[in-house]
């Protein structure tokens, strides 16, 4: 994939079965974040605040990646455990079969922000 120049441009060259989930974790993001700005950096869509990336999200050929700070995978880890996740560092992967819930996108999302600045 050639870096795209905003979120509309990854989700359309992302392999067709992550689109949907891709334009869900945009949605749930800017949800949680709505005085975040949409970026791109390192090839993947994310959304700043303050300067600080917050959260990002990828698509690879056979799973999605959404990615935080590492603070809140570290302290969301049983929950991304008990939902049958595996977690890096600053990332949880997950398939359309399994996708990440909602609710625990938010937690994430939310857990990220309140380390911005600190």
């Amino acid at each position: 994939m050639t870096t795209p120049a905003d979120h509309d441009a990854y989700i359309a060259a992302a392999p067709e079965p992550f689109r949907l989930e891709l334009e869900r974790l945009r949605a749930l993001v800017a949800g949680v974040l709505p005085e975040a700005e949409e970026m791109v950096a390192y090839g993947m869509p994310g959304f700043t605040v303050d300067g600080t990336v917050v959260a990002s999200y990828a698509a690879f050929s056979k799973q999605c990646g959404l990615y935080v700070l590492p603070e809140a995978v570290a302290g969301l880890s049983d929950e991304i455990s008990a939902a049958g996740l595996k977690a890096t560092k600053t990332g949880i992967t997950f398939t359309s079969r399994r996708p990440i819930p909602d609710a625990l996108v938010e937690r994430l999302v939310r857990a990220s922000r309140e380390h911005v600045g600190r």
